[in-house]
């Protein structure tokens, strides 16, 4: 019986695993907007974009999750008339990029803070536009910066994905779930979740601890 139902739970787990990776690649995009969009030069931007920002930081998860799943639909219908029923996943993927970006755009935010202004002179003293003194000079240290604030909201974002599954997504948590209601043995089938949530979560500590050697590789002077 325990192994009938072991392929539902990989197939929750490749699900689980789409929706953080997705989030992670939208959220990191729409982090980087957000930051400069905060970090502009002009008020009228800067002030409503923190303000944003802050809303989205101060609202719990859930919210979020249910105001894109449920709000989309019908901001859609008054402007197009029509009822449009969007994806569970595409929602998922949208209300937790949004949460990730609200979180990792003040590491990047504090990161580029971090940076002497010094850098930014040099780079334009050697007659670099400030475009290209960005890109090549100050975002590879701002990474190295930002990367251990990053990756704990990597795992937030983790186990955050388990808030869609209030909105259909078949992932671990819902999975569990419905395997729960077949089977009674809530102990087992959730304890089985939190084991492949522990194992994903432990995988990713590896990998972002081998990051953060790559990134200070230069400052410990390694070739």
């Amino acid at each position: 019986m325990f192994v009938d139902y072991l392929p539902l739970m990989y197939t929750a787990t490749l699900m689980t695993l789409g929706l953080a990776v997705c989030s992670l690649f939208f959220g990191l995009i729409l982090s980087l907007i957000f930051v400069s969009l905060e970090m502009s030069k002009w008020q009228s931007v800067r002030k409503p974009s923190a303000i944003v920002i802050t809303l989205l930081r101060g609202l719990p998860e859930i919210l979020v999750v249910f105001l894109i799943y449920f709000g989309i639909p019908e901001v859609l219908e008054l402007i197009t008339g029509k009822y449009l029923e969007l994806s569970p996943f595409f929602c998922g993927v949208l209300a937790l990029s949004i949460i990730f970006a609200a979180y990792a755009s003040q590491s990047l935010r504090g990161a580029i803070k971090a940076i002497p202004l010094g850098q930014w002179e040099s780079g334009a003293a050697l007659g670099l536009s400030r475009g290209y003194t960005f890109l090549h000079i100050i975002m590879p240290q701002v990474w190295r910066h930002a990367l251990p604030g990053l990756s704990n909201q990597w795992l937030v974002l983790l186990k955050d994905t388990a808030l869609v599954s209030l909105i259909g997504v078949h992932d671990l948590m819902r999975q569990a779930e419905l395997i729960n209601t077949r089977t009674h043995e809530p102990f087992t089938w959730y304890g089985f979740a939190a084991l492949m949530y522990l194992v994903i979560t432990l995988i990713s500590q590896m990998l972002i601890r081998k990051l953060e050697w790559r990134f200070t590789r230069f400052e410990r002077g390694v070739e």
